[in-house]
């Protein structure tokens, strides 16, 4: 190829032609209709909710008492992959759902065997009330965040009760007045309305009774806009393997895009997905540029980095004068969905390998880790020829609202480099301030950490290495109090784009001006005198966040 990748012998999505259909595992049944969704921005902001106390939490009903109306659960427990096919497993689809008993039955259908999809069970408890189940990461028991089903049969008049019984997290922002999203397929087909917040009496308490792991529930009222509706539930605007091969088609079969953005295969995942590598620069002679990685969905259940990815490609490979500037000055190396295999089967931290690759970079192997691996050695290939100043990992946080970033800092270096580790995210800040909070990063390693993509990248030399986490609820920022839409998590990446040249501007104006301004920040916040001679050289990184970042000590998503 003209950027000096070798042309891959994988599936790659042709301009012409069907895309190439996602692999499943084998026990996973998936349903043939094609589930998609119209992409839209509400007119107004949507606020949060006034957070409900857990002392209010809804009076439990037990699943005893209910009628299973659904249930479908593909991979027994303590089993792993095996192998992988088109389509899923071979055989004619069970019915996981209960068949209505006639046109005056209200019961809800419930599906998920569908991209992305997750719900294990739905238990009627009530005329219009359902207690429901997450389906845990395959082949493990753990990792219940995502959720993304269908529901049929709707009721306009009636308020209806849900109710998810089996979540892992003790702290959400669900808590904090985030509410779930909902989309209406006949508001989308009549008038063009997609996913919207909706649920009122928005609950997030600690399951009751002696249960073993504790479980927090997660509970919401609703209407439905329409009888008679197809309906979709989800934790977060889903963005699928599906979704992204149909964004890089079009890539492909762009000619003036195609020119300085090739498409290849960095390699295949362990169900046989491809996991797609970009490298975008101007055709011009590459030899003295820099480079610039990112990566996005190690965690599939963090979908947001996908729309923040997609804000990122379309501004970079767009006419804009300054998208000219940053492929004329860099080459960007960019894996826009790490783990597809996650996506595809509605995983929320796992590959099929039942472990988080975000914790497999130092220790990868070769064969339960592809992507991660690939990424990272091809990454050590690009640091032979050229300097990465950039590494960024984008991420979802399930307990903080707005965007941040992890930054890494380990108290060795000098004052100065310590310093500059904490201007790429303050510029980030100053260019996204509705959004973005400077006071939420952190840069201390932790020994949790050692595996992330961050930290092993800056070990290997990459010097301004992170991950970016944006939050699942909103901004409480520049005096929003509101709920991200797709725009908003767009913006990110064009925000980036601006931050970027920032950071490389030939003229250091802006750059020692943040340089001094962390500085003060830091003084002001360890109360040391600007000017007097003590520096902070000498704290150490723990010192700085404790300072920094008040009681939000907790681990975090990352």
């Amino acid at each position: 190829g003209s950027l000096g990748e070798p042309r891959a012998l994988f599936a790659l999505p042709s301009a012409r032609g069907p895309l190439p259909p996602p692999h499943w595992p084998v026990e996973c049944e998936v349903i043939k209709e094609r589930i998609e969704h119209i992409e839209w921005v509400p007119p107004e902001p949507e606020p949060f909710c006034q957070p409900v106390g857990h002392e209010q939490a809804p009076v439990p009903l037990s699943e005893e008492q209910g009628t299973v109306v659904y249930h479908h659960s593909p991979a027994p427990q303590g089993s792993c992959f095996t192998r992988a096919r088109v389509g899923g497993g071979p055989g004619p689809l069970s019915s996981p759902a209960v068949p209505l008993e006639g046109p005056q039955d209200t019961t809800l259908l419930f599906e998920s065997r569908f991209e992305s999809g997750n719900l294990q069970k739905a238990v009627k408890v009530g005329p219009y009330e359902y207690v429901l189940t997450l389906r845990p990461d395959l082949y493990t028991a753990k990792h219940t965040q995502w959720f993304y089903f269908r529901v049929q049969n709707t009721r306009r008049d009636p308020l209806y009760r849900f109710t998810i019984a089996n979540l892992v997290k003790p702290k959400s922002l669900y808590g904090e007045g985030m509410r779930p999203l909902l989309y209406s397929q006949r508001d989308a087909q009549s008038h063009g309305i997609g996913w919207r917040r909706v649920g009122t009496d928005v609950h997030y308490y600690r399951g009751c009774g002696g249960e073993e792991p504790i479980t927090f529930h997660l509970s919401w009222t609703v209407r439905f806009p329409h009888d008679g509706d197809t309906c979709f539930f989800a934790h977060s605007y889903p963005y699928t393997y599906t979704d992204l091969q149909r964004y890089l088609r079009a890539l492909a079969g762009d000619p003036v895009r195609s020119r300085y953005c090739a498409v290849r295969a960095l390699c295949r995942s362990l169900a046989g997905n491809t996991i797609y590598l970009l490298t975008i620069t101007s055709p011009a002679a590459a030899t003295a540029k820099r480079a610039v990685v990112l990566s996005a969905r190690a965690h599939p259940g963090e979908s947001g980095g996908s729309w923040a990815m997609r804000g990122f490609l379309d501004f970079l490979l767009s006419a804009h004068a300054d998208a000219q500037l940053l492929r004329q000055l860099f080459v960007f190396k960019v894996v826009p969905m790490l783990n597809p295999d996650g996506v595809v089967v509605g995983n929320s931290r796992c590959s099929l390998a039942g472990r988080d690759p975000n914790r497999a970079y130092g220790t990868a192997l070769r064969g339960s880790f592809p992507g991660v691996w690939h990424l990272r050695s091809m990454v050590e290939r690009v640091l032979a020829e050229r300097e990465v100043v950039l590494y960024c990992d984008f991420h979802g946080h399930s307990r903080k609202n707005n965007v941040f970033m992890y930054g890494c800092d380990d108290g060795r270096a000098g004052a100065g480099l310590r310093l500059r580790q904490r201007v790429f995210p303050l510029m980030l800040s100053k260019n996204a301030p509705d959004k973005f909070s400077f006071p939420s990063c952190k840069f201390k390693v932790q020994r949790s950490k050692a595996g992330t993509g961050r930290v092993v990248m800056w070990r290997m030399g990459v010097s301004n290495s992170y991950t970016m986490e944006a939050a699942f609820g909103g901004s409480t920022l520049g005096g929003r109090s509101s709920h991200f839409t797709v725009e908003d998590l767009k913006a990110l990446g064009y925000h980036l784009c601006d931050t970027l040249l920032d950071f490389c501007d030939p003229d250091p104006t802006k750059f020692q001006q943040c340089l001094a301004e962390v500085d003060a920040w830091l003084r002001q916040r360890l109360g040391r005198e600007p000017g007097s001679g003590d520096g902070w050289s000498d704290v150490s990184p723990s010192e700085l966040e404790s300072s920094t970042s008040g009681s939000d000590s907790s681990v975090s998503d990352g």
